[in-house]
């Protein structure tokens, strides 16, 4: 169940997404939250030109952000906003870092991670027990989808299964 908190944390999470679609990104936006503060943040970055590359997510460059500036945090205390669920490499780059706790706007129906089955994993995995809260300010999140989609302009993603459900939403 969402909270006022979520609502407001994934608010900034949209800002990043915001930014990222009026470059040209596709539209994730993240933001790392430490008792109550930003610590960090990050959008999708090389969706498209000649860096395109698939490491660049907006998890990862909020991660990077808070390595840079803030290493000593609990990551255990952190809560991940992210505008879209995680795929499977934030996902498991987000729990290997001990962050637990995420909370997303948008479903990945092509590639989430959160429904990953960490019990059936190697050991590693099979003892950590996420806490995910899906769908705050999912309407929002799916205008900015909606938008990038729209747009005959964009190639990332363009006529995939995810492109076209969110085009149906």
């Amino acid at each position: 169940m969402a909270t006022d908190t979520d609502r407001h944390f994934m608010t900034a999470a949209l800002a990043e997404a915001e930014q990222a679609l009026a470059a040209g990104e596709f539209p994730v936006g993240c933001v790392l939250v430490h008792e109550g503060e930003i610590v960090a943040s990050g959008r999708r970055l090389n969706s498209q030109g000649p860096a395109t590359n698939e490491l660049d997510h907006a998890e990862i460059m909020a991660l990077r952000q808070l390595f840079a500036t803030r290493p000593e945090l609990d990551r255990s205390r952190i809560t991940v906003y992210s505008t879209m669920e995680p795929c499977l490499m934030c996902f498991s780059t987000l729990l290997l870092n001990n962050i637990r706790t995420v909370v997303y706007g948008y479903e990945d129906i092509m590639g989430g991670g959160t429904n990953l089955p960490l019990t059936q994993l190697l050991p590693l995995y099979q003892a950590m027990q996420p806490s995910v809260t899906p769908h705050v300010l999912r309407q929002e999140s799916v205008a900015l989808f909606k938008r990038f989609f729209a747009d005959p302009r964009q190639a990332y993603w363009q006529g995939s299964l995810l492109a076209d459900y969110t085009l149906r939403q």
